[in-house]
């Protein structure tokens, strides 16, 4: 894996969960494999103008349902109803549900997950 296709792999479910809008801008430039120095410029752009965008509910439901989808089919059934309850009460402001799913990440072993920016940084 080359080096950019690390750094948006480590990058882009923290990115969801800031902007949908610049998630979608950072795909397309991933899209078909083909980086060069300018989207390399551009994506350190769009990473700092997503630091600066507070998730919201909308932002981090969207995020967090992605990474659930890792859990989904080795969880428990009491892991799933924790979830589902988590997901319901998702506040922003107090988050519970990223800490779960961390919890997950690690329980699991979904390495993928462990090593992205929005697990790292719960």
């Amino acid at each position: 894996m080359e080096q950019w296709q690390r750094r948006w792999a480590e990058n882009k479910y923290w990115v969801m969960a800031h902007s949908q809008q610049i998630y979608n801008e950072m795909r397309q430039l991933a899209k078909d494999n083909d980086w060069s120095a300018e989207k390399s410029s551009k994506f350190e752009v769009l990473l700092r103008v997503a630091a600066q965008q507070t998730p919201t509910v909308k932002t981090l439901t969207t995020a967090y349902q992605h990474v659930w989808g890792y859990f989904k089919k080795i969880c428990t059934p009491i892991e799933k109803a924790k979830y589902l309850k988590l997901l319901q009460q998702l506040d922003p402001m107090n988050d519970l549900l990223g800490p779960f799913l961390k919890q997950l990440a690690v329980k699991y072993q979904i390495e993928y997950l462990v090593n992205s920016r929005i697990i790292r940084e719960l």
